[in-house]
């Protein structure tokens, strides 16, 4: 198993790790401004993911769109 891309919080499973990638979304700030709808739609991510990604996101004072 493979750890994630440099900026993406490593509790993130793999397959929503691939899923992000696969989309674009290589690093944290990216996801900033994209909506959970959105990245939730991405087969792989799911409810678990989203909760990793916001928290990680609001430690950097960032938030989802």
């Amino acid at each position: 198993m493979t750890s994630p891309p440099a900026d993406l919080p490593r509790g993130v499973g793999a397959p929503a790790t691939r899923a992000l990638t696969a989309a674009g979304y290589t690093s944290l700030e990216q996801l900033a401004g994209v909506s959970e709808r959105q990245l939730g739609a991405l087969h792989g991510v799911g409810p678990k993911a989203l909760r990793i990604l916001r928290e990680a996101l609001q430690e950097r004072g960032l938030s989802f769109g």
